[in-house]
């Protein structure tokens, strides 16, 4: 078959948790099929790494966005747009598949989350929508945190106009993806009635490139995978130092952190930092500090999808003390294969309990690293997401051939 799939994110360099979904999802469909791949590229460099680029099947444009385009907009003008920033049109994708259109036809046509979707619409051909994170559910998630009135009441508006435009979109595809059981129940009161089959596709990690033993670990290390420019991770690591970390360190003088990604327009001041906390910036292999550290926190207190980061420190072989937000999503047991603790003081106890315990700390692993051989490898998820293409696929074929 011949795919076009569109993504609100370019996939090269797999640097974040979309790119990377991006990425590996890509590389399954190529296995047996032609894919053309059209992707907002928010203002990066348009060259990718050294192996970073697509594997061969794959075709990839970048349509370049400036990610800052509305922020001199009137906040009036923001808060009465019947849609989210995030799905204002961009005349340069519309351009981009106009010109990909003259190149001949294709059999289906994959959206990587809602911003892209709208441009999948006309094509009279089986859709696919891959809702990642929905906005709906996070704007919902922040409306019911509280807070103060005017933030409460942004809140309120951003759920309803998300959830308006997500359920027009869904109720016009074929298919619809999510990443976790929660997420499909907030998917499924979307299409109601459509006839729009919804599957989970978790996100997953590749057990054979992210394996234990790649780094020497450093016993009183402690790591967060997360470029703090994603607004959940900054939130993350101001609760875990402002009110977590003190604690540990009173228990463990000597422990330090390593915070992971990119800190680019980051607001540092906010963080309650010091010389025992090591901001790496982006990095080229993160398996490298993850693998280094005795413990990955993940302090996570709001956010959707599935919690990559929690995926790749499993493979690795480093145990994981997590928040039940953090690890939400994710089939794993408390005490088996990881820790969660939901209160300042638990999570440091926790923590410090787990960087002197070598032995759990082995058995943690080693069950963590079974789980994701077993349910969260990226070989058996990728196949699992093309069968569910080639169906929709024959699906429509079926249907046409019957009128």
């Amino acid at each position: 078959m011949r795919i076009l799939f569109l993504s609100t994110w370019f996939p090269y360099p797999p640097s974040n948790g979309s790119r990377l979904r991006v990425n590996y999802l890509l590389r399954a469909l190529a296995r047996d099929h032609a894919v053309t791949a059209a992707a907002f590229r928010w203002g990066e460099s348009p060259n990718p790494g050294a192996g970073d680029g697509p594997p061969p099947g794959v075709e990839v444009h970048a349509v370049d966005v400036d990610p800052f385009r509305y922020v001199s907009l009137p906040a009036m003008v923001k808060f009465v747009s019947p849609l989210p920033l995030a799905y204002w049109p961009s005349r340069a994708m519309h351009r981009k598949l106009g010109a990909l259109r003259t190149s001949g036809h294709w059999d289906a046509v994959i959206a990587y989350a809602a911003p892209v979707a709208q441009y999948a619409l006309s094509l009279p051909i089986p859709r696919i929508l891959e809702v990642d994170a929905a906005l709906s559910y996070q704007m919902r998630e922040r409306f019911m945190q509280g807070g103060h009135l005017a933030a409460r009441l942004r809140a309120l508006v951003s759920w309803r106009k998300a959830y308006w435009y997500e359920s027009f979109l869904v109720r016009r595809f074929s298919a619809a993806t999510v990443v976790s059981g929660r997420e499909s129940g907030c998917v499924r009161s979307m299409v109601s009635t459509a006839p729009c089959r919804v599957e989970v596709i978790p996100n997953g990690v590749d057990c054979t490139h992210n394996r234990p033993g790649l780094a020497e670990r450093q016993p009183h290390r402690l790591v967060y995978n997360g470029a703090l420019s994603y607004d959940a991770n900054y939130d993350a690591m101001v609760y875990f130092l402002s009110e977590i970390y003190p604690l540990i360190k009173r228990d463990i003088p000597d422990v330090s952190l390593t915070i992971t990604g990119s800190t680019t327009g980051v607001d540092l001041n906010g963080l309650a930092l010091d010389d025992t906390v090591t901001l790496t910036g982006y990095v080229n292999d993160v398996r490298i500090p993850v693998s280094e550290a005795a413990v990955c926190v993940v302090p996570l207190r709001r956010g959707g999808g599935t919690r990559l980061k929690i995926l790749e420190a499993m493979a690795l072989g480093t145990p994981v003390v997590a928040t039940s937000k953090g690890a939400e999503g994710l089939d794993v047991v408390d005490g088996k294969d990881l820790l969660i603790a939901d209160t300042p003081a638990s999570f440091a106890e926790k923590t410090a309990w787990l960087i002197r315990d070598i032995e759990f700390q082995r058995y943690l692993a080693a069950n963590a690293r079974m789980v994701v051989e077993t349910r969260y490898d990226w070989g058996q998820i990728g196949r699992q997401f093309v069968r569910l293409v080639e169906e929709t696929v024959d699906t429509h074929r079926n249907s046409e051939s019957q009128r």
